[in-house]
Order: C-alpha cells, then structure tokens, then sequence
C-alpha cells in the first residue's frame, strides 16, 4: 500500500511539472546588426541551454537575422543583461511561456471529443482516422504505412472518388513534435474534403480526377511526448548509439544533400541529422510509401509552423531548381490565395535563399524524385506566439491554408507530367 502511495504520489509529481514546466521562460527576439553581435549569441548558446526557436540552430544564425529563441527561467534575467550591454536590439516575444502554453486552451469546444478547432492528442486523431474513413467509405480508406519507433502504427488516409489511372498529391503533417497547428491542419483539410465533395465545384472536381494521401502526423512519438512530458520536443524519439541524447530531426534525416549544411551531426542538437538517411523508421516508411507511389504522386506538400512562409527546393543547396520559374509563379499565386481571406501575409521562394540552408528535407528529397510540384508551408503566426498558437486561431489558420493548398491542387491537375 504504501508503496502505492509513493507510486501514486510520484505520478501526481511528474503531472504537475508537466503543468508548470515552462514557468517564467521567456521567449526572445533578437536581430543581430553585425558579426560580433552574432558571436555573442554564439557564446550565450554555448554556456547556457538555448532553445532556437527561428533558426532552428545558433550555426544557422547571420547578421540582420531575426531570431526567436527560449532560454530557462533561472537564466532569463541573465540573458537579458548580455543582450542590453551587448546593445543588440532585443525584445521579449513570450514573457511567461507557461502561461503562454495555459493559453492555448482557449478553443470554444471543451471536449474530450475530436474536434477540428482544438488540438487534438494522438489517440483522439487515431481514432477519428478510424471514423472518418468509415463514415465515408466512398471517399476515404485508411491504411498502416509503418510504424514508429515505439511501436504506434502510422496512419495515412486516401481520399478522392475511385477512378483508374487517378494521379496523386501526398501531404504530411507533425514532421516537427511541437508544431500543432500541422496535424491541425491535415484533420481540417479531410473534413472540407468529406463536407464539401458534391457541394464545392473546385473540390468535387479534385476528388474526381486526383487522389490526395493524407498522412495526419509524421513524428508521432514525439507529437505524444509533447502532450505527456516536453511540449517543446521537436525530434523523434529513438535512442542515438554512443548517446544519451534522444531523436532525430526527422526533417534533417532524408537524402538530399544529407548533413551537408543547416544540420548537426551531434545526437544532442535540435537539428540532429540521424545516423544515416532514413535512420528514423519514420522517415523510412514515409520514403518508401513515396518511391512505390512515384509513377502516380505529381505534387509532394509538407506542412509546418510558424512564420508563414511558402517554400520550394532547393534547401541544401543555394542553387535554383531547374523549374525554379514554374514554382515561384505557383507559390507566389497560392501566398496571394491565401492572403485573400484574412490579409495574413506570407513569404515565398526557395528555402535556402528565402530563410536559411537545411540540408536532408523532405520536400528537396522528394522533389529529387521526380515530383516536380513540392512545397514546405510554414504556417501561422510570426512570432507572437511562435508554437503556442492559440486553439482560436486554428480555424482562420486552416482556412486561408485551404485556399493555397486548393490552389496548388488545381495547378497540378491542370497540369499533369
């Protein structure tokens, strides 16, 4: 009994640091104006545990840039003293991440129940994979694609009307473990699909003539570990031979220019490149479902968060796709789509140019493949609340969203290699 009790207790414990982990950290933003003042963010890195939130790496950051990073309460007045005698322009982007996080919450639906315009744990999206598809067996089938390192199955749903010869468009959600709006944004794309098929023209037109496979969340481990222990965990959760330091970034782990640039190659950072491409089961089940799909996937999109940007190859590189001229008048009409609703203004072009280097991405891999129409959002916001987005928000978020990715749809269609 009594161990019992210490066994109870304990839980209550871990619960309640979960509930005030993130009490008085502070978010910042900073904007570097020349080299030395690069270095000093260089060495805070170095001495203290900073969370880089915009880059996601200290390697990544350059004069002029501006960078969003969290860093532990104890050291938070410390940090501040450097950036105000450094002279660096600074401002607290999140005074008190718990309350921040607390915030998020304030979506209308208080329900254990699935809903759309709340963040949903991955029981509740397993299980609403498992309805959606047999509430409608005429548009939606689900399948097990893989299964992570722990062991869960990895859901991907298929939607489109049957029809032979139908070209694809695969989209992916939860790459990142923290980024929630994403997988919010794959639930509330199959929803306007399932509501909106025989009643929307343009989306009756797309389920006739494409298929979309919809895998709802990437790095599912990490998306439960935000939810049970960290909810700033970004990587997967696998153990790393030779290191106590767990996962990888799975958006670092595939085979475009591998490790090369805007990647780690220690176990311990954010941006962790794996031991090798495909090292995460993950990546793994997510490549080869593409590479035996190649002859019908014409347009690859991965979404992401935050700073509201709409990117294509290359990252790894510097250099242009060679359908550079086509995709940046794709992403320049889809930004101008999706600002057409709530005037939210995105940002587009190549990744490397357009934000920072990032070898071993998704979409550069996929677009290596042979699927010419490959894009990376980064959805809302721009830094007020960074990961914390407010359950409010989904909503707008994944409708402007909706607009773009129709958008796309529709070009690939119309435009069919």
């Amino acid at each position: 009994m009594w161990a019992l009790l210490v066994l109870v207790g304990a839980a209550a414990v871990s619960a309640h640091l979960q509930d005030h982990a993130f009490d008085g950290q502070k978010v910042f933003r900073v904007i570097p104006q020349n080299n030395e003042q690069v270095e000093i963010i260089n060495i805070l890195a170095s001495n203290i545990q900073v969370d880089f939130w915009q880059p996601d790496s200290v390697t990544l950051v350059r004069p002029k840039m501006q960078v969003d990073f969290r860093v532990e309460a104890s050291k938070s007045f410390e940090v501040e003293d450097v950036l105000k005698e450094s002279g660096m322009e600074y401002r607290v982007l999140i005074d008190n991440l718990q309350a921040a996080l607390d915030a998020q919450f304030d979506g209308k639906a208080r329900t254990t129940a699935h809903s759309y315009e709340k963040y949903n744990n991955w029981e509740t999206i397993a299980a609403w994979t498992a309805d959606i598809a047999a509430q409608n067996p005429d548009l939606v089938s689900r399948s097990v694609i893989g299964e992570t390192y722990e062991g869960r199955p990895m859901y991907l749903l298929k939607v489109g009307k049957s029809g032979s010869n139908k070209k694809a468009i695969f989209m992916d959600c939860g790459f990142h473990a923290r980024e929630w709006i994403s997988p919010a944004f794959c639930q509330w794309f199959v929803k306007e699909a399932v509501e909106t098929y025989g009643k929307d023209t343009a989306m009756t037109t797309l389920l006739d003539n494409l298929d979309f496979y919809v895998l709802p969340v990437v790095n599912i481990d990490g998306y439960v570990y935000t939810w049970t222990t960290n909810r700033m965990w970004r990587k997967t959760r696998s153990k790393n031979a030779g290191s106590l330091c767990i996962g990888t970034d799975p958006n670092r782990n595939f085979n475009a220019g591998w490790c090369t640039i805007g990647a780690s190659k220690n176990a311990c950072d954010a941006t962790y490149c794996g031991s090798a491409p495909e090292s995460e089961k993950e990546t793994k089940a997510l490549a080869d479902f593409i590479r035996e799909h190649l002859s019908t996937i014409k347009a690859y999109l991965t979404i992401h968060s935050y700073s509201q940007l709409l990117l294509f190859p290359y990252s790894y590189t510097y250099e242009l796709p060679s359908d550079y001229q086509e995709l940046n008048a794709i992403a320049r009409v889809a930004s101008e789509q999706l600002g057409s609703l709530y005037n939210t203004k995105y940002t587009y072009g190549p990744g490397a140019k357009t934000i920072y280097p990032a070898a071993g991405g998704s979409d550069d891999w996929a677009y290596n493949q042979g699927i010419k129409y490959s894009f990376t959002f980064e959805l809302r916001d721009t830094g007020r609340y960074g990961f914390t987005l407010p359950e409010s928000l989904i909503k707008p978020t994944c409708e402007e969203t909706l607009l773009a990715v129709k958008y796309i749809a529709n070009y690939v269609l119309e435009h069919l290699y």
